[in-house]
């Protein structure tokens, strides 16, 4: 998206990241189904081809606060409950093709390496031969 507006040789990208962003909080998200610059400040964006009015009076009306309040407290409420749905869907999507392997006694097995910091390191140690397992946890002792 920020490539998108920037000029041929791709040089002026952070110009564009004002406008960028805005066009961002100003999207209705997948996840959430509201703009984040609704449920941040409790109304729509003014944008700028939007006629504003030049005299503009503020006040301070304690049921419009309370209605403020109300109001985004109930998108809080709904943005919760889109996130949750979703997670659950991208959770079977995942879990969709995912098998849960198990191992026996004897088997052979690689173990994925931590805190790869190279690009030929290693990824997998191994193989270990399995020599004891606890079921239901896929906790495997092994040895070389």
């Amino acid at each position: 998206k920020i490539a998108a507006p920037s000029n041929l040789h791709k040089t002026n990208w952070d110009d564009q990241l004002l406008f960028v962003t805005f066009n961002y909080n100003t999207s209705i998200h997948s996840s959430t189904k509201h703009i984040p610059f609704e449920m941040m400040y409790g109304r729509s964006p003014i944008l700028p081809f939007d006629h504003q009015d030049t005299n503009v009076t503020l006040s301070y009306d304690t049921e419009h606060v309370k209605k403020l309040n109300q109001f985004l407290s109930n998108l809080d409420k709904q943005a919760k409950c889109n996130i949750i749905k979703h997670q659950e869907q991208y959770k079977q999507h995942y879990n969709r093709n995912r098998s849960n392997p198990v191992y026996n006694i004897g088997d052979l097995v690689l173990v994925k390496t931590l805190n790869i910091r190279y690009k030929f390191d290693l990824r997998y140690e191994g193989p270990f031969k399995i020599i004891k397992t606890n079921y239901g946890k896929n906790i495997y002792h092994s040895t070389c």
